[in-house]
């Protein structure tokens, strides 16, 4: 089956591989895949329960198939939403493409700890391009948004204080999304950044009645493991081998929590990738944790493109 979208990306399915037109190579959703991303594809390697295969040849095979019908049609709109939790005043953008017709799925996009800046709406409008309804929401109140480390933490800090209130502000920005008359309500995801990322983690280890969520070097540990059985969303992780955030045995505590829970996730790390490898100005703060990666970007952008194709199968 060959699958279309519009990000500039074409997947094949074929024999339980999805391969992108970048050379991308991946297994269809399982329990716990691991996938090794190397630099270029000749070097491509798949680790899978600890098995190595060289992927090149599967990609010269399958590349012909990658031909892409491009996203120059799209047609995205965007509205500012101003909505509360309780008595804090949160903002958010809502992006969709007039293009698509009828109701479709809905995704919320989930700030780093910068607050709800250019970097989060511009996922949404992305996800609009790609035939989605993007809500970039705020998880700590309108206006606080900086882009100073220090002031970061602080709002962080604040808002990681009482997780009911992080709740309750995600379930405020999942009703705005839901209300959207191009949403179709049954079919949502949300994808995190940095500290989004760990949000949405923990709102699917919560149980919250969500078809997908994607993690974007997002912190991946917990202080109580979810329960067997909880987890309802698939989940993807997407992170970077260098990232000292998220060191490697975050990441194994972290696909041991999900095996012993029997949630059906993924693991995607790319080589030679730091913390904040999708956002183009993670080097200005002046962290060296934080750089920008270029085909990491990319590639877990095309990644989190395929998981939703598994995800929402009826839309595509």
């Amino acid at each position: 089956m060959v699958y279309f979208g519009t990000d500039a990306e074409v997947c094949v399915h074929v024999a339980g591989f999805l391969v992108t037109r970048s050379g991308r190579v991946e297994r269809s959703l399982h329990h716990g895949l691991v996938i090794d991303e190397l630099s270029n594809v000749d070097d491509h390697r798949m680790i899978d329960g600890g098995t190595h295969m060289q992927m090149w040849r599967v990609v010269m095979l399958l590349s012909a198939w990658c031909w892409f019908a491009s996203g120059a049609n799209a047609e995205v709109r965007t509205r500012e939403v101003e909505y509360k939790q309780g008595d804090t005043v949160l903002q958010g953008l809502m992006a969709w493409d007039d293009a698509v017709k009828g109701r479709r799925p809905g995704v919320l996009v989930v700030h780093e700890w910068w607050g709800h800046n250019e970097h989060a709406r511009a996922q949404a409008k992305r996800l609009a391009a790609s035939g989605y309804v993007g809500f970039a929401l705020d998880m700590f109140g309108k206006g606080k948004v900086t882009t100073h480390p220090k002031e970061a933490q602080a709002f962080m800090s604040e808002a990681q204080k009482d997780p009911a209130v992080m709740t309750a502000r995600f379930r405020a920005a999942l009703e705005q999304l839901q209300q959207d008359p191009h949403v179709d309500r049954e079919q949502i995801a949300a994808i995190g950044y940095c500290f989004g990322g760990s949000v949405v983690l923990d709102q699917a280890r919560a149980g919250a009645d969500l078809d997908g969520v994607v993690s974007f070097h997002g912190m991946l540990g917990t202080k109580t493991p979810v329960e067997r059985g909880k987890v309802k969303a698939k989940i993807l992780v997407l992170t970077g081998s260098i990232d000292p955030f998220v060191p490697a045995e975050q990441v194994e505590a972290f696909t041991h929590e999900m095996k012993a829970a029997d949630a059906k996730f993924q693991v995607v790390t790319f080589l030679n990738a730091k913390h904040a490898f999708t956002n183009p100005n993670a080097g200005k703060a002046g962290l060296d944790a934080l750089e920008y990666n270029a085909e990491a970007d990319h590639k877990s952008w095309v990644a989190m493109l395929g998981f939703f194709r598994e995800v929402f199968p009826a839309f595509h």
